[in-house]
């Protein structure tokens, strides 16, 4: 039996998480459907749109993105410090740019008749404001904002109705830096695996993309989770920007040559900070979702989450073991 979602996402383990979604119908979600001939390639920028303008709404960033012809993936981070400094008009005003809200949550967004209000109507806005800020942190309520909305586009285009996404979306905790950094570049060479493209830079609808765009004019991708090209060490993401970029670069050659070739000091350095041996990494970026289950890092902390929820069986720590020791 599949675990409840609030099961599976814990903001007690990590603010990090892998999220995929798949299509249930026969019919592609972007791209040239095999079986109809027909083309839902622009479906992919409804995708990628939806996904980075919800990050301007959500307390929730994006790391890294991939969108294919019938699945997507996302790296998400949740933060709940941007959230929480967030004034109850500010929460409403988000909630509000996606929902409708109600009467009251209406009239409070208008000064005039804010001050009119009555205490007892002051005090059921208090209690939405904590609901919605609850809400814009929550990863289920992100996808499911996304999801619906690529639905019923996809459902009006295709004259039809019914379920377009399978029931639920697969997430993934990721538990370290070393689960982080080798779960992005996984997301990242998704079209190079999938020999929809050659490179990183010809990957579209990528977040590598993106920031090979924005690194090339001599900034940060200003939808995306910005590397801290600075200083690596006050910055969530596990390494500066261009040695990322220099290691997707590296590894998506490896695996278009189908061998790892030459490797710089650069990349070398960082797989040795990370601790991952080269061979191990190659296997990480082209097979993670499927070396790991709902839990992904190293053993000892995929083991203290188990533990933690009082599980004996810990899937994913004999990979865990083997590719992150």
């Amino acid at each position: 039996m599949p675990k409840a979602r609030k099961q599976q996402i814990s903001l007690d383990d990590t603010r990090y998480y892998h999220c995929v979604s798949r299509c249930v119908r026969r019919a592609f979600l972007c791209g040239q459907d095999p079986y109809t001939g027909k083309c839902y390639e622009h479906r992919r920028e409804w995708v990628q749109e939806r996904l980075l303008s919800l990050t301007q709404v959500f307390a929730i960033e994006a790391m890294a993105f991939a969108i294919m012809s019938n699945h997507t993936h996302a790296v998400l981070y949740v933060n709940v410090d941007k959230a929480n400094g967030w004034c109850d008009l500010e929460v409403i005003e988000r909630w509000h740019m996606l929902f409708t809200g109600n009467a009251m949550t209406r009239r409070f967004l208008v000064e005039e008749e804010r001050d009119e209000m009555e205490s007892w109507e002051l005090h059921r806005v208090e209690q939405l404001v904590t609901e919605y800020r609850q809400r814009l942190t929550d990863i289920s309520w992100f996808m499911r904002t996304l999801n619906e909305f690529i639905a019923r586009k996809a459902n009006k285009e295709d004259n039809c109705s019914g379920r377009f996404w399978e029931g639920r979306f697969k997430s993934q905790a990721l538990l370290d830096e070393q689960a982080l950094l080798c779960c992005m570049a996984y997301v990242d060479l998704n079209p190079i695996r999938a020999k929809m493209a050659n490179t990183p830079e010809q990957s579209d609808h990528t977040s590598i993309q993106l920031r090979i765009r924005a690194a090339l004019a001599g900034k940060q991708p200003a939808r995306l989770k910005a590397f801290d090209v600075e200083d690596v060490e006050n910055c969530t993401l596990p390494c500066h920007l261009n040695d990322y970029l220099e290691l997707v670069e590296f590894t998506g050659r490896a695996i278009r040559e189908d061998k790892a070739g030459h490797i710089t000091k650069g990349t070398a350095d960082l797989l040795t900070r990370l601790e991952i041996e080269l061979d191990n990494w190659m296997e990480l970026t082209q097979g993670f979702e499927y070396q790991f289950h709902h839990l992904a890092g190293r053993e000892h902390n995929i083991r203290k989450c188990r533990q933690a929820d009082g599980l004996k069986r810990i899937r994913g720590s004999t990979n865990a073991k083997r590719l992150l020791a």
